[in-house]
């Protein structure tokens, strides 16, 4: 698999990329962003590397241009990956009708349902491809993997961890949609991509996959501003989540309350250090 250099700038003593490489798994031209720190560029050092996956309407751009991760990335030596959000430019009839279906809101599952289900495998993308992609091109350490994201995205990070045990050393979740089948974003997405059955559904909604998860240990960092409008629509539905844990001897949970922060980027960036100093503690 080719890559393309299609960016890189100088941050924090490391390097901000871009690149980009045709997906054999989602059939089209992909994007993402790779942040390399100065350990490696500077010492030579192989990195663990961290993945973050970025919630509805956003691409490749939104974090690394908001986030402000890369000073932390540099400070712990991770290397960062954040790929886009979906396949694009394939034409699908609907995919650009609205903001949560179709581009830029994939929810980081396989579609089963036509015309879906030949390109929307992103959670094949995330957990396979993309993990072989960075192994054979970027030094990293094939064992020491994280994952977080941001609501779609951290919806995807649970998942990616629940049904990948072993996979990641590490996950996290900023305001994650956190029970699909019972909101209105989830089961608009997961009713387009996998159809009817809801028995299907709960197969990707972390709640469900928590209360069935019965492999290795694994603790989950869920974090939720306080004055997320999206919580209180019940779109994120984070304690049904951590109820479904709690009966749970393999998962265990911390559950950060921010209060005044929204859903926006400036309380990912109010918090990002915390997140990455916690992944570094155990990827390091």
């Amino acid at each position: 698999m080719s890559l393309k250099l299609l960016s890189s700038n100088k941050c924090f003593e490391g390097e901000q990329r871009i690149y980009s490489h045709f997906s054999n798994v989602l059939g089209c031209e992909m994007k993402f962003g790779v942040y390399m720190p100065p350990a490696n560029l500077e010492d030579n050092v192989t990195c663990p590397v961290l993945f973050y996956l970025s919630g509805l309407t956003c691409t490749h751009e939104n974090f690394i241009q908001k986030s402000g991760m890369q000073q932390y990335a540099a400070k712990y030596g991770l290397i960062v990956i954040n790929p886009d959000t979906s396949p694009r430019n394939l034409d699908i009839p609907g995919e650009e009708d609205s903001y949560d279906f179709g581009t830029g809101a994939s929810f980081y599952i396989n579609a089963t349902k036509e015309p879906w289900s030949k390109n929307y495998q992103m959670f094949s993308y995330i957990t396979d491809e993309l993990v072989q992609l960075i192994n054979q091109n970027f030094p990293v350490v094939p064992t020491k993997k994280g994952i977080f994201g941001h609501s779609m995205g951290g919806h995807g990070a649970l998942i990616c961890a629940l049904k990948n045990p072993g996979l990641y050393q590490s996950v996290s979740a900023f305001a994650p949609i956190a029970n699909p089948v019972e909101c209105p974003w989830g089961q608009k997405a997961f009713k387009g991509y996998l159809g009817d059955n809801q028995e299907l559904w709960k197969q990707w909604d972390s709640t469900h996959l928590a209360e069935t998860y019965s492999s290795s240990p694994i603790e989950l960092f869920i974090d939720q501003g306080c004055n997320d409008n999206f919580l209180n629509e019940k779109q994120l539905l984070p304690e049904n989540l951590l109820q479904a844990a709690s009966s749970n001897d393999h998962l265990q949970t911390i559950y950060k309350q921010r209060a005044g922060y929204d859903h926006s980027y400036y309380y990912i960036a109010t918090f990002i250090g915390e997140h990455i100093a916690y992944h570094a503690k155990l990827l390091n």
